[in-house]
This record gives C-alpha cells, structure tokens and sequence, in this order.
C-alpha cells in the first residue's frame, strides 16, 4: 500500500496557516477565505492573496510556528510505516517552510523530511515579508497543491492507495484513494457524497486499524472496505 496525509489539521492538531493568518495578517484576509469557501476562487488565489497579507518578523513567524501541537501518535505511526515498508507522502496547501520546521520538532526525518515524498506549496521569509510560490499547483480545480494530480502521479503498481485528511482542501483527492480516512470537514463530505470512509481522530487510530490486518499484503487483493470495516 502507499499512504498520502494531508498535514495542516490532521498531522497538526490545528490549522497552521489559519494560526498564521489570524495572528499576523492584516483582517482583510477573511474577505478572501470568503471568496474560497463559496468556491468563486481556488485555494492557490486564495492563499497567494492571504499570504501578501501577512507581515511578520522571521523569529514571531517561528515561535508561532513552534508553537503548533502535533498529534502525538504521528511520530510513532510514521515510524510503523517506515519499519513495515509503506510509503509515506504529505500533500498539503500549506507550505514546505513551515511543515518541515514541525517535523523536526517532532523528529521525523528521512525522504519525508528532506522533501522526496513532501508535496506543498513553498514559502521562504524575507525582510519581514512572506514570499510563497505554488509548485504542485494545477488548473483544473485552482488548488494551491493539486492533491488528485500527485496521486495519479505516483507509479501504483496496483498497490492500493490509503489517504487521511480532514478538509475541504482534500476532497478531490478522496476520488483517486482506495481507503480514506477522514475526520471533521472532510468526513462530512464524503458522508454527503456518499465516500466510502473510515472515521479517525489520531493517527494511533489508523496504526489500530492497519494492525488488526493479519497479512498487510493481502490488502492488494482484498476489497478495501472490506478489510478495514469494524
């Protein structure tokens, strides 16, 4: 199997860029977040607008950065995926600056810290500034990282495909997943879709379930629904 995580709220126990926008930007950057969830702009507009707005010392940045609690079964689950060969992918809107300070601090390292499997827009700070750019972007949907296309990118092999996420930003990602696990905005959009999906809180939940799979490999031959349902 491969596993692809969303990061901000579900690596994350709270939305890093909302923190960031909330606390350093100039108010005007509701206007927007308006505009996205009423789906008249994409989250790369929405993001490029927002992050203009932010105007923050490097080390104000850091601090409220630092500050951002982790799951805590992540690090641990991530370390099962390493020790039972699965690979592990973030897609995220958010940006690589800020996602790989956090996984520092929470002391993953490897492929996912160095930016092979880390798939998010980039930030770099200059002179007080943020300056962003959105690599993984795409045109079909106007996202800032174009969650489905990095999916379809990845060479399956006919390896089932797992994903976790919890916002609106992973929704067209679910359309290219085998197994989904989903909590809060997501979860209710695939139970208004009609999404097969595993509901989760942490990431030890997901780790529970993976384990109660007698034979990992038999899940490339197993229905998925099949294999995680209760």
């Amino acid at each position: 199997m491969i596993f692809f995580s969303d990061f901000d709220g579900t690596i994350t126990q709270a939305d890093v860029t909302d923190r960031i926008l909330e606390e350093l930007a100039d108010p005007a950057w509701r206007e927007v977040e308006e505009l996205w969830v009423r789906g008249l702009i994409g989250s790369h507009e929405c993001l490029e607008r927002q992050m203009a707005l932010v105007n923050a010392p490097r080390k104000r940045l850091d601090a409220l950065i630092d500050a951002i609690p982790v799951d805590p079964s992540f690090p641990a689950f991530y370390q099962f995926t390493r020790q039972q060969r699965i690979p592990f992918y973030v897609v995220s809107d958010g940006f690589d600056y800020v996602i790989r300070r956090i996984l520092r601090r929470a002391g993953v390292d490897g492929e996912l810290r160095n930016g092979r499997h880390l798939f998010a827009s980039a930030m770099r700070v200059e002179d007080g500034r943020v300056r962003v750019a959105f690599p993984n972007s795409c045109s079909e949907h106007g996202c800032a990282t174009c969650k489905a296309t990095v999916l379809r990118r990845v060479d399956r092999d006919s390896q089932p495909i797992i994903f976790a996420g919890d916002g609106l930003s992973d929704r067209f990602a679910v359309e290219e997943t085998d197994i989904v696990f989903a909590k809060h905005q997501l979860l209710d959009y695939c139970r208004r879709q009609g999404i097969a999906c595993h509901p989760f809180e942490t990431f030890a939940e997901i780790q529970a379930r993976l384990n109660n799979v007698v034979d990992i490999a038999t899940m490339r031959e197993a229905h998925p629904a099949t294999t995680l349902a209760k």
